[in-house]
């Protein structure tokens, strides 16, 4: 398979399963084209940051210390504001342990001025009693290209 058929199907995997929330809606209502080598790369740095959360506790030390998972952001602070916000929703949403078992990268959308949206979904077993079953968040995280990275840009709690 050629590299642009390989970016094609990545891009096209990457955007086929939107789930509950729907397509991303961008900001100026136009998304724009990047070059496949951009796109694969973009594909990889998100793959292994949302990878590198699955069996994960969110409410343990262990990870929240993890200097891979604080590499995606530019400042301790802005780590600080992503990590809260996501152990409080898996909490919210009664992740058994606070731990996602799978993270699917459901759909990414390039936008003007180097920033790309992110639709993930977290999937985890319930850990509320007597309630065997599974359970689901699926969030959007802005990504912004400063400085030749990619970088997680979460909103203030």
């Amino acid at each position: 398979m050629s590299r642009r058929a390989a970016a094609v199907a990545a891009l096209a995997l990457a955007s086929a399963c939107v789930g509950d929330r729907g397509p991303i809606p961008t900001d100026s209502g136009v998304s724009v084209a990047v070059s496949e080598e951009s796109a694969l790369s973009f594909q990889r740095r998100i793959d292994a940051f949302y990878r590198r959360l699955i069996q994960r506790r969110f409410n343990t030390l262990e990870t929240f210390n993890d200097p891979v998972l604080r590499d995606r952001f530019r400042s301790p602070d802005l780590f600080f504001d992503y990590y809260a916000e996501l152990a409080h929703t898996l909490a919210d949403a009664h992740f058994e342990r606070s731990r996602p078992n799978r993270v699917e990268i459901q759909q990414f959308v390039f936008e003007p001025g180097g920033v790309a949206q992110v639709q993930v979904r977290f999937l985890g077993d319930d850990g509320r009693p007597l309630r065997p079953g599974g359970v689901s968040v699926i969030r959007r995280d802005r990504w912004e290209w400063i400085d030749g990275h990619w970088w997680i840009t979460p909103g203030k709690l």
